[in-house]
């Protein structure tokens, strides 16, 4: 006792405790209240079981491969933490979806909690980032090829989205500087931020306390209870069945680990679930007819997940019903049940899209093909619009697997090109004709703007002279002028050479 009194007369900490324990819970201890205690609990574990992974993987394109299976095969209980960690990130991420649901639908966002609403969204962000920058890390062929499509995606930003690829990449190919900026943003950044976050949110949350259930009357006519014992417990239980359903899961479905990266092979990558209505809707841009694909490809990536974001963090003011009840308010939720519907929509679709690729890649001799997930390593990550393994319409087998390691990070895996960057190769009347012209930019590089089809482009095509072979810039030359509706004639290893010298 003279122990607790000295900790308390010096700290505060056992007043502050019994402050924490003795609040009241408007309308009484509830199961509805747990998702904001599980979601800090998959946080907490993320969080050390991270902290155990990083003493034993080496971020660099010649050790991140090996260090994870280093992991899997060779430390002790390796295999069960890392598999902890993936199925924490989606229990973590499906636990906030639910949590900031809930909010929504019961109005908990209104005044005077806009700020902490504001504070949720971004928390989702950033866990979302979290798993993408995670992706990347084992290096394995479906990190690699939807790590690739997802920096691509980035780049079609305005403004920032050039800058951002280039720190992202580290230089005109993925390779150890890329793991290296994923690695830092995904270890320290990344879950800095998470962790200021979270205080800051359960600050606000402590200064304004639980809204209650979705009415009208003031909470403080509710029958009140404490958060001690009775919801300490509900949310003791609900984060201890959400750890075995983990530990379940980790046991019976651990995450694959593919072969090595290989920026020669073909491949499709699987994109984890949460961002599989994204990967829809980059899917139907890119099957839109080719004069409109850029345009589709800009409200794809960036305006409707953008506008989608702006919506949420905006709600508390753009809805100005101030009930909460919810047959009041009929206009926001049936929005929300609709937007819920299209999402599902656009996964199942993804879902089968996916599966119908993976089952004509494996037809094709000596590509390889993505195991459905969660065989792909990683937390999270948006994969493109038909991505990884370019599909050789015409040209030479040689020249597609250049393409795809070289080119389809900036002009897309089918030729599509990145909106205000990167010109279209699909469809672009410049391949059809004298293919001097395009031997000089692959050979020495194009920086300025660029005119294709009536849009400008404002990239920076780095010089391939010295990193290709003349052989294989004839090739890569020779699969774009074929390919994706060009009808431009072959080019050989002479004709570069000569325009080499």
């Amino acid at each position: 006792m003279n122990l607790v009194n000295w900790l308390e007369q010096r700290t505060g900490l056992v007043s502050a405790t019994q402050d924490f324990l003795t609040e009241d819970v408007p309308g009484g201890a509830s199961y509805w209240y747990v998702f904001g205690s599980a979601t800090l609990f998959a946080m907490m574990l993320q969080i050390v079981t991270g902290i155990f992974l990083t003493f034993y993987y080496a971020p660099s394109s010649a050790t991140a491969w090996e260090s994870t299976k280093y992991i899997y095969d060779h430390v002790p209980l390796g295999w069960f933490v890392l598999s902890l960690h993936y199925w924490g990130a989606t229990a973590m991420i499906a636990l906030l979806f639910m949590h900031l649901l809930q909010v929504l639908i019961w109005g908990a966002y209104k005044a005077p909690r806009e700020i902490m609403w504001v504070v949720g969204v971004i928390l989702l962000v950033v866990t979302l980032v979290l798993g993408l920058t995670g992706y990347l890390l084992p290096w394995d062929m479906n990190a690699y090829f939807a790590s690739q499509v997802a920096i691509n995606i980035a780049s079609s930003v305005p403004i920032i989205g050039q800058p951002t690829q280039q720190f992202l990449s580290g230089g005109p190919a993925m390779g150890t500087l890329t793991i290296n900026r994923f690695f830092g943003l995904h270890v320290w950044a990344m879950p800095a931020i998470l962790v200021l976050l979270a205080f800051a949110h359960l600050a606000i949350f402590r200064h304004n306390s639980s809204a209650g259930p979705p009415i009208d009357t003031d909470v403080k006519k509710l029958p009140q209870g404490r958060f001690w014992p009775n919801q300490m417990f509900m949310d003791g239980l609900a984060s201890f069945l959400v750890f075995v359903v983990m530990v379940v899961l980790a046991i019976v479905i651990p995450p694959g680990l593919d072969a090595k990266a290989d920026p020669l092979q073909r491949f499709t990558p699987y994109p984890a679930w949460y961002f599989l209505a994204l990967y829809g809707l980059l899917r139907i841009a890119g099957n839109l007819p080719q004069g409109i694909v850029p345009i589709a490809n800009l409200f794809a990536t960036v305006i409707i997940p953008g506008g989608l974001v702006t919506i949420l963090i905006l709600l508390p003011w753009l809805d100005r019903n101030p009930s909460r009840q919810l047959r009041r308010r009929p206009w926001l939720l049936g929005i929300t049940a609709i937007s819920i519907v299209i999402a599902v929509g656009l996964s199942v679709y993804s879902q089968m899209a996916i599966v119908k690729e993976q089952q004509e890649m494996a037809a094709t001799p000596g590509a390889a093909v993505a195991a459905p997930a969660p065989g792909s390593q990683g937390g999270s990550l948006p994969a493109g619009a038909p991505a990884g393994g370019t599909q050789a319409v015409g040209g030479s087998q040689k020249g597609a697997q250049i393409f795809t390691a070289n080119c389809a990070s900036c002009h897309g895996a089918q030729g599509a090109g990145t909106p205000g960057a990167f010109p279209p190769l699909a469809g672009n009347p410049d391949l059809n004709g004298d293919a001097t012209k395009i031997e000089h930019i692959v050979l020495y590089g194009l920086s300025g703007p660029l005119k294709v089809n009536g849009t400008t482009y404002n990239g920076t095509m780095p010089p391939w002279k010295g990193n290709l072979s003349n052989a294989d810039i004839a090739n890569v030359i020779t699969f774009v002028r074929s390919s994706w509706g060009n009808h431009g004639t072959p080019v050989s290893e002479a004709d570069v050479v000569k325009v080499s010298k």
